[in-house]
């Protein structure tokens, strides 16, 4: 149980319950895996890239990836294969590497020791997700974990963060959404959430990040920061 059963009150008096966090880019330095693993992977096979994979990847599911490596760079693997043995990278990657991003284990114990209930809501597998935040120290912290595949709709759409919110028992007034993805926080505003944009590298547009977030982290160091959350 937190150390503290009240709610967060910010220096701009906010009065915080609920907090809901993304993972990759956001909770974890993730998304370096998922910008590189077309590349990477095909390498791995011995094959090197004709053009920029990882750009043509991101439109693209899985087994269309593994399409793709067979017709066009004659990997002699089934589609099945390939996607078992991608998969089994990511995994790996996530019960083993993935790390929390600076300053992010003392932000989420800080809120959690204020009585502020503390939700997960990502496009990830829930199972990747718990692997790495159980390695790093922090999952006991979160009360509810909600996945897109769960609520069957992307981050275009505010189910999953819905969900999340639902599972903590907080509504919209004093619950805080935590991305690092312009699109995320885009959605998360227009359903009348506040909202927390945390800094990314691999999100390209970080004046749109700031622009659209009610409060901008460059990293979780900022705590001050936090507590002069208000919306304006």
């Amino acid at each position: 149980m937190p150390a503290a059963e009240i709610p967060f009150e910010s220096d701009g008096g906010r009065v915080i319950r609920g907090a809901i966090f993304d993972v990759d880019g956001t909770l974890l330095d993730s998304m370096g895996i998922w910008d590189t693993i077309g590349e990477d992977y095909l390498r791995s096979l011995g094959y090197e890239p004709r053009e920029k994979l990882n750009e043509r990847f991101r439109t693209m599911s899985l087994p269309e990836a593994a399409a793709y490596y067979i017709s066009e760079y004659g990997v002699p693997l089934t589609a099945e294969e390939i996607c078992r043995q991608v998969n089994a990278r990511i995994e790996r990657f996530y019960r083993e590497e993935a790390a929390l991003k600076f300053g992010a284990a003392d932000f989420i114990k800080r809120l959690y020791d204020a009585g502020v209930k503390l939700a997960i809501a990502t496009a990830t597998d829930d199972f990747l997700v718990e692997a790495a935040l159980r390695r790093c120290g922090v999952m006991e912290y979160f009360s509810a974990l909600v996945t897109c595949t769960h609520v069957n709709q992307g981050k275009d759409r505010p189910d999953v963060y819905r969900a999340a919110m639902a599972r903590i028992g907080t509504g919209r007034e004093d619950t805080v959404i935590f991305e690092d993805s312009l699109k995320a926080l885009r959605t998360a505003r227009d359903d009348g959430f506040y909202t927390v944009g945390v800094f990314d590298p691999f999100e390209r547009d970080q004046a749109g990040v700031q622009a659209l977030a009610h409060i901008y982290l460059k990293n979780y160091s900022d705590w001050e920061e936090f507590r002069k959350f208000a919306l304006t």
